[in-house]
C-alpha cells in the first residue's frame, strides 16, 4: 500500500487565508476573560452550563447527544452570548456512533484499510445528526501489553499498522471538506507513550527509550497528522518522569515546533490537574501554567485554566500570547467546521441512524476483523451437520458483543450469535441446543451441567461462545492474568469429553490466552468484539458463506508471563532457537550450571508465541510465488519495488493478506529482526491469480541514529514477502551511498 502526502489546493489555500482574517478579527474583539473561555471544555451534564455559555466562558461541550438539547445550549452560545462563537461538541466516537463495528483491535485484525475507512465515515453521518462535531478518535497508543485494558482501542502492537488505520479514521471522521455538516473533527490521542504503561496497568508510568519513543510510538501520530487530523489529544501517563500534558519537549518543541503543527490540542479529562497527583507541579496553578507553556489550548473537564489563566497573565508567569495562540487554533477549527455560517447544521438532511447501507459495512467489517486460528475440517459447516449444541455466555450476549466504549449503541439494536444460527437452522432443517452454561464469562459455576452434556452427545458439533464480557477490557480494565476467565475452560473440558468436534468462537477486547483447552478444541474463530451485526457475520462465516480472512494485528502468547512478546524485538547477542531451548523437563537433576550456550528464552515456555502477527487461516489456500526486488542496490530516496504474484489454489473464493516486512542487518542501532512495510488484502476466485506491487521509498526505513538523528543508513537488507510475520521467502538489497 502506497501512502502519500497531500497539499492543499489553491482554492483550499485562499480559504484558510480566508478564515486566518476571520478568526484575527473576532480575536481583536475578545476580552481576556473571553479567551480563557474558549479554553474551557465542560460535561453536558454540567449545573452551570447554561450560565456558562451565555456568559462567554465555554468553548466546547462533551457528551451531549441529545440533537434537541444541543440545537438548545448552541443556540444560547450563538443568540445569546456577546460575541456569538458556536460551541464545539465532542464525543467519544470510537468504533461507532449508533451502528456499532468492531473494537479498533478488532478492526486492525481485517487488515482492509478501505472498510475501515468506511466504517468510520458511516460513524461520522450518524454522530453529526445528533449534533456531535468532534471525536476523541482514533486512538492509535502502539502497547506490546495485552494486560492492558486500552489494548481494545488500539491498532495493535504495530506502529505502521496503527499509523495506516489511524490514518483512514481520520479521512472516514473528516471526509474531504471540514465544512460538511457531516463530516467529524478527528482527535487522534494519546500524545503520547499512553500504551506502553508499567505492567499494563492503565494510566500509569511510560519509562520509554529516546528511540522507541521516536522510531515506534510517535510515527503513527505523524501519519494521522500527514492525513489532516484536526486535533491531538494529551496523555494520562508521565513519560521519563515528565506528565504527557506538560511535556514541554514533545509538545512545544516537538509537535508544533518541529512538525509544525497547528491543529487543537486537547489534554485528557482532568490530566492537568492530574499533574499535582503526579508529584510534578504542587498546585492546580503551576499544573495551568505547565500545560499553557506546552501549547495545551483547551483544558478537558477540570478547573486550571478558568481558574487560574488570568492571574498567570497578570503575574507575567506566561503571556497573553500563548492564550492568544490556544485560541486562534480553536476559533480556526470552529470555522473549518463550518459552525458560524451554521451552528445548526445537525437539523439538516441526515440519513436514519443504523439504517442497511450502514448494518451492511458493520457486517462485512465484523466478518473481515474474525481471525480463524486453528480449523482441523470442522469448519466451514458441512450439510451432513443436523443437530448443533451452542453452548457459552456469548452467543447470547447484546450488549457485551457491542464491546468496549459504546456509549451510544444499543444492545436492543444487536443481533446475537445465537439469533442468526437459529435462523439459519431454520432455513436448513438444523435442530440447536442452547445453553448459556454460565450467567457471566466470569462466573465460576457452570449452570445445567447435566443437560449440557446430553445435549452434546446428540449434536453433531459444538459452537462454543467464549470470552469475556465488554467491561473486561477498555479504560481502566487492566487484568494480571489474561486466562478465560471464571468457568469456562471447565466448560471447555466438559463439552470436550463427549468426543464431538468443538470450535470455539472467542469474543474478547484482548488477546487471551487457553493453552489448557487449545488441543481439545477442533477449529477456533477468534471474533474480538465484533459490534451489532456480529450475529450475521459469524453464522455467514460459520457456514462457509464467506471465508475468514482477518489476520492478527497483535501477538498472542501462551502465558502472560511471556509478556512482553512481540514479533519485531531485537535479536539480541544470544537468540534462542528450537535448537537452543533448554527445556525444563529435560535439565537432569544436579545439573552444572554454565553460560556457553545459553540462550534468550523461558525454560517452561521457550521462546515463541501461541500466534505470531500477521497469523490467520482460511477455508482456501494460497501460493505466494515469483517475488522480485527490481533493483537490489538503492540509494536513499530511491524507491524499493517488489512484486510477487499470489495465487488462490483453493476451491473457494477468498482474500489473503500479502505482507512485506524488512530487516536492517546492523546500524548505529541495533535494529529489529523484522519490521512489517506494507501489505495489501486480495480478494480471489479459486484459481484465480494476481500480480501484487509494493512501492516503498527507501526513506520509510530510516530511524533515529544515537545522535537523535533520522538516517537511512546504508548497508545490507533482508526482506521477506509472506502471509504472516512468520512466513515468506526472504531475499537481499543493499543501500549504498
Amino acid at each position: 500500500m502506497i501512502f502519500t502526502l497531500t497539499f492543499a489546493s489553491c482554492q483550499q489555500k485562499k480559504n484558510l487565508d480566508e478564515i486566518d482574517k476571520q478568526v484575527e478579527s473576532l480575536l481583536g474583539r475578545m476580552t481576556i476573560q473571553e479567551k480563557i473561555g474558549q479554553l474551557v471544555q465542560k460535561n453536558g451534564d454540567h449545573p452551570n452550563l447554561d450560565e456558562l455559555i451565555r456568559n462567554g466562558n465555554i468553548g466546547s461541550v462533551l457528551n451531549q447527544v441529545d440533537p434537541d438539547e444541543v440545537l438548545r445550549i448552541q443556540k444560547i452560545a450563538v443568540e445569546e452570548s456577546r460575541l456569538e462563537i458556536p460551541l464545539l461538541i465532542g464525543r467519544d466516537v470510537i468504533h461507532g456512533f449508533r451502528t456499532i463495528f468492531p473494537i479498533p483491535l478488532g478492526q486492525a485484525a481485517s487488515w482492509n484499510v478501505d472498510l475501515v475507512e468506511q466504517a468510520a465515515r458511516v460513524a461520522a453521518i450518524e454522530a453529526t445528526s445528533q449534533g456531535v462535531r468532534w471525536s476523541f478518535a482514533p486512538m492509535i497508543d502502539v502497547t506490546r501489553d495485552p494486560r492492558w485494558g486500552r489494548i481494545a482501542e488500539s491498532f495493535g502492537e504495530d506502529h505502521f499498522l496503527n499509523g495506516v488505520f489511524g490514518a483512514a479514521i481520520v479521512r472516514g471522521f473528516q471526509d474531504d471538506d471540514l465544512s460538511n455538516p457531516k463530516s467529524l473533527a478527528a482527535c487522534t490521542k494519546h500524545f503520547a507513550a499512553y500504551g506502553w504503561a508499567e505492567g499494563g496497568r492503565d494510566y500509569n508510568t511510560a519509562n520509554i527509550s529516546d528511540n522507541d519513543l521516536y522510531d515506534i510510538i510517535l510515527p503513527p501520530f505523524k501519519m494521522c497528522i500527514d492525513a489532516g487530523a484536526a486535533s491531538i489529544m494529551t496523555a494520562f501517563n508521565e513519560i521519563n518522569g515528565i506528565p504527557a500534558t506538560g511535556h514541554v519537549p514533545l509538545l512545544r518543541d516537538l509537535l508544533r515546533n518541529e512538525w509544525g503543527y497547528n491543529g487543537v490540542l486537547l489534554s485528557d479529562w482532568e490530566s492537568v490537574t492530574q499533574m499535582v497527583v503526579h508529584g510534578y507541579t504542587p498546585n492546580h496553578k503551576e499544573s495551568a501554567s505547565k500545560a499553557m507553556q506546552a501549547t495545551v489550548d483547551m483544558e478537558m473537564a477540570s478547573t486550571a485554566y478558568e481558574t487560574y489563566l488570568l492571574e498567570l497573565i497578570k503575574e507575567g508567569a506566561i503571556s497573553e500570547k500563548l492564550i492568544d495562540d490556544a485560541v486562534k487554533r480553536i476559533l480556526r477549527l470552529k470555522f473549518e467546521l463550518g459552525l458560524f455560517e451554521n451552528p445548526y447544521a445537525h437539523m439538516g438532511d441526515f440519513p436514519e441512524l443504523l439504517n442497511d447501507d450502514h448494518l451492511k459495512v458493520a457486517k462485512k467489517l465484523a466478518q473481515e476483523s474474525v481471525v480463524m486460528l486453528k480449523n482441523e475440517g470442522s469448519l466451514p459447516i458441512s450439510n451432513k451437520v443436523k443437530r448443533i449444541a451452542v453452548i457459552g455466555p456469548l452467543a447470547d450476549a447484546p450488549h457485551d458483543q457491542l464491546g468496549t466504549w459504546i456509549f451510544d449503541g444499543k444492545k436492543e439494536d444487536a443481533i446475537t450469535p445465537l439469533q442468526s444460527l437459529r435462523e439459519i437452522a431454520r432455513e436448513k432443517g438444523i435442530e440447536i441446543f442452547y445453553h448459556r452454561a454460565l450467567e457471566l464469562s466470569r462466573s465460576i459455576n457452570i449452570q445445567n451441567k447435566q443437560g449440557i452434556i446430553r445435549d452434546v452427545n446428540r449434536s453433531d458439533l459444538v459452537l462454543l461462545f467464549l470470552g469475556e464480557e465488554s467491561i473486561l477490557s477498555g479504560e481502566s480494565h487492566c487484568l494480571a492474568n489474561i486466562d478465560l476467565q471464571g468457568g469456562q475452560i471447565e466448560l471447555a473440558e466438559v463439552v470436550a469429553t463427549a468426543g464431538k468436534p468443538v470450535v470455539a468462537i472467542i469474543m474478547a477486547g484482548r488477546p487471551v490466552t487457553f493453552e489448557a483447552i487449545e488441543p481439545i478444541l477442533d477449529a477456533i474463530l477468534y471474533a474480538w468484539h465484533p459490534g451489532t451485526m456480529a450475529g450475521p457475520a459469524l453464522a455467514d462465516l460459520l457456514f462457509g458463506k464467506v471465508s475468514p480472512s482477518g489476520k492478527l494485528p497483535v501477538t498472542f502468547p501462551w502465558h502472560v508471563g511471556q509478556i512482553p512478546i512481540y514479533y519485531n524485538h531485537k535479536n539480541t547477542g544470544k537468540p534462542a532457537s528450537n535448537e537452543t531451548w533448554e527445556r525444563l523437563h529435560d535439565i537432569p537433576a544436579e545439573a552444572p550450571q554454565l553460560s556457553i550456550g545459553n540462550t534468550s528464552h523461558y525454560l517452561d515456555y521457550g521462546f515463541e508465541p501461541m500466534y505470531h502477527f500477521g497469523y490467520g487461516l482460511s477455508y482456501s489456500t494460497f501460493e505466494i510465488s515469483d517475488i522480485k526486488i527490481q533493483r537490489n542496490q538503492l540509494q536513499v530516496d530511491d524507491v524499493l519495488k517488489v512484486s510477487v504474484k499470489l495465487k488462490n489454489t483453493g476451491n473457494r473464493k477468498a482474500a489473503e493478506v500479502v505482507q512485506l516486512y524488512t530487516r536492517q542487518l546492523f546500524g548505529s542501532r541495533t535494529r529489529p529482526v523484522k519490521e512489517l512495510r506494507a501489505f495489501e488484502k486480495v480478494l480471489l476466485a479459486p484459481g484465480e491469480e494476481k500480480e501484487v506491487v509494493f512501492q516503498i521509498n527507501t526513506r520509510a526505513l530510516g530511524f533515529h541514529n544515537p545522535d537523535m538523528k533520522f538516517v537511512v543508513e546504508p548497508g545490507q537488507y533482508h526482506l521477506w514477502v509472506g502471509n504472516c510475520s512468520q512466513s515468506g521467502v526472504k531475499l537481499e538489497f543493499e543501500i549504498v551511498k
